[in-house]
């Protein structure tokens, strides 16, 4: 038995910084006994299957051969293949008819404890908006995601908790990779 999982890796291939071509990353998770891998788009997104493991666990094995083979520090966040479901499930915005252009969703490796989501300022950049489902940050954007104050570096001081953001389109793509074969 195995689950289908994505990893969302941060600040991979932004810039021209922390370089690291998909083919070398697709070997490291068949080395990390990941199988069915596939990546999207150079950003750091990867679709696997892998043998049942605490999340945790993997997420630090991941890091770790990661960081020895490409020398610099790559955070990861894990979803299963179902909390993925979950969350285009759950996104409030989509139940009042936003454009999914405006969309996005911090991926979050731990649920924010309620002090911690109230230190996040609702006017900080208007009209943009979040809302909390767990571990999922939903955001919306509407003049763009370069135009907000909700920064990652900002978002993760507030909620105490390290993350990764994608956007709507690429929510959606990810689960169709991560769906387990028939």
């Amino acid at each position: 038995m195995s689950t289908n999982f994505v990893a969302l890796l941060r600040s991979i291939n932004v810039g021209g910084n922390n370089r690291v071509p998909m083919e070398d990353l697709r070997k490291l998770f068949a080395l990390a006994g990941a199988s069915d891998i596939s990546t999207y788009i150079q950003s750091g997104n990867v679709a696997f299957r892998h043998k049942p493991v605490a999340e945790a666990k993997l997420r630090k094995q991941l890091e770790a051969a990661l960081l020895e083979r490409f020398g610099f520090a790559v955070p990861v966040v894990l979803r299963a293949h179902e909390e993925l479901a979950q969350t285009l499930a759950r996104n409030p915005f989509l139940t009042r008819g936003v454009d999914a252009k405006e969309l996005h969703v911090c991926f979050l490796n731990d649920a924010p404890a309620a002090p911690a989501f109230a230190r996040l300022d609702p006017k900080r950049s208007p009209p943009d908006e979040f809302a909390l489902v767990g571990r999922e940050l939903y955001l919306r954007h509407p003049n763009g995601v370069g135009n907000s104050k909700l920064t990652l570096a900002y978002l993760e001081k507030c909620l105490g908790t390290s993350g990764t953001a994608r956007n709507w389109n690429t929510v959606n793509k990810l689960f169709e990779m991560s769906r387990p074969a028939p």
